[in-house]
């Protein structure tokens, strides 16, 4: 497959360390979701939960058998050290940050792009619902009936119809 993908993840942790979750979103190079996963990680730090979403979009991207991504999330930190601008020090880091780097020797081509946390909030609300419900997610239907906040976005999912609500800005 030429079509390059992009794919969204977001890790989170309350209490860091504290109870921790994962959101993926891979998309299609149109921009429609293919993938929409959240996951619940049990005990870990923010810093370990971004990697380990990082490492499962790899993995579902591998899975549909893309070959060119682009890779965005909202951790600086994950971003600036898989291109090779910050050190990996931390050693529990550094054996997730040596499993990303393999998965992402896979793929023909990856770039990794930061992403701010408002333009990531489908994979935020997957690990956020994830860790909510202490359990995997695919899809975000726990939504508030009317938006809280300005700027929330309705989006309607291609695969199963549902709908989701993005949170807007505070």
């Amino acid at each position: 497959m030429d079509e390059v993908f992009t794919v969204n993840f977001d890790g989170g942790s309350r209490g860091n360390p504290g109870s921790a979750g994962t959101g993926v979103v891979v998309m299609a190079a149109d921009g429609t979701p293919l993938i929409t996963v959240g996951r619940y990680i049990g005990h870990a730090t923010n810093n370990v939960a971004e990697y380990t979403a990082l490492i499962d979009a790899l993995h579902q991207a591998k899975a549909l058998g893309a070959r060119k991504l682009i890779v965005r999330g909202d951790s600086e930190l994950i971003i600036k050290q898989m291109r090779g601008e910050y050190r990996v020090k931390n050693q529990t880091l550094r054996e997730l940050y040596e499993q990303a780097t393999a998965l992402a020797g896979d793929f023909e081509s990856v770039r990794f792009e930061h992403n701010l946390r408002q333009h990531n909030s489908l994979a935020d609300r997957l690990a956020n619902l994830a860790m909510n419900r202490k359990q995997d997610v695919t899809d975000a239907d726990e939504l508030p009936a009317t938006p809280q906040s300005r700027g929330a976005r309705r989006i309607v999912c291609p695969n199963c119809g549902c709908e989701i609500q993005t949170q807007g800005e505070s």
